[in-house]
């Protein structure tokens, strides 16, 4: 019986002395739409977000802008991060391009998604940086008379929401860990809710939904340990608070600032323990959370299963005000 490669399985190839990755999978990937045709719900196009870092935002909106007594009504803006286990994606592949495409139109709402930067060229806490870069660079847009117009005209600022899925969810929660921190400093911008969707989440000591779907078809044990591997700052391990912040820490008490949060989860995700913990941590420090797990569903279901998004969408509905 051969031995399970996780590189293997995720396509890819570690180049140590540089600590790259050869990305060998190619997954398709949809262009920006700024000028929709009749018939298209939703409309985007691809801004810089940090030149030093090349990161950038796909921005969306609906082509038909909701409106009140003939002025333009002002839509929640959500800022988005991918999935992909760290390792993988961007904000152009289609699977995150339909995904922001239909909340966008559904709820209806803004969406700047993030294409943050991937490890391991770049290990935490770079992602979390390039989610502060995108928060201030919101708020500039929407304050700036010369600033991005479907910010400055369609969005409010006082109705802004973070969202994230997979390693996008941990994002989320470290980002509004710092948020909450400087929100002096962010007004008039105001962080309504934090939606987690199946956040990424791991430690040292194996739960029993990790070894119980060990040999999982998407994210099987070994393929998880090698993405916080390739992820976490060099030195450290999976119980680092990047990874595991239920094992306590100076973040702890930062935690009882977080504002209304949102936790997606699945039965059959090997991360699903992890998640509740999570939850029990966050019910713990005082903060007002929903959460809503579904026994059945694999991780990422709902990228694959019509009824499983609408579901999520509901809830997302349902959590932005």
């Amino acid at each position: 019986m051969s031995k399970f490669d996780p590189y293997t399985h995720l396509n890819i190839i570690h180049n140590p002395n540089d600590d790259t990755l050869t990305r060998l999978i190619s997954l398709p990937t949809t262009a920006a739409n700024p000028n929709p045709s009749p018939g298209d719900p939703v409309a985007s196009k691809d801004l810089t977000l940090n030149p030093e870092t090349e990161t950038w935002v796909r921005i969306f909106r609906p082509a038909k802008l909701p409106s009140n007594d003939n002025t333009v009504a002002r839509l929640p803006i959500i800022i988005y991060f991918h999935h992909g286990g760290w390792l993988l994606l961007s904000a152009a592949d289609s699977s995150v391009h339909s995904n922001c495409s239909q909340i966008t139109s559904e709820v209806p709402a803004i969406i700047v998604s993030v294409n943050y930067r991937l490890a391991p060229e770049a290990r935490l806490p770079a992602q979390y940086d390039d989610a502060m870069d995108a928060i201030h660079w919101v708020k500039k847009q929407g304050l700036d008379p010369k600033g991005e117009q479907w910010i400055r005209e369609y969005g409010d600022l006082s109705r802004c929401y973070l969202y994230g899925c997979g390693c996008g969810g941990n994002i989320v929660f470290f980002l509004g860990l710092k948020v909450y921190e400087i929100q002096i400093d962010l007004e008039p911008m105001q962080i309504s809710g934090i939606i987690m969707n199946q956040p990424m989440f791991g430690g040292i000591q194996r739960t029993n939904s990790e070894l119980r779907f060990a040999t999982d078809q998407l994210l099987p044990l070994p393929v998880l340990d090698l993405m916080w591997d390739l992820a976490l700052p060099k030195a450290t391990d999976r119980n680092h608070r990047y990874c595991n912040p239920t094992l306590g820490g100076p973040h702890i008490e930062m935690i009882r600032r977080l504002g209304r949060s949102l936790v997606i989860g699945f039965g059959g995700d090997p991360m699903v323990d992890r998640q509740q913990e999570f939850v029990t941590m966050l019910v713990a420090c005082g903060v007002p959370v929903d959460a809503r797990f579904d026994d059945l569903g694999f991780h990422n279901i709902d990228f694959v299963d019509s009824r499983r998004a609408a579901a999520v969408l509901n809830i997302v509905k349902e959590f932005i005000i």
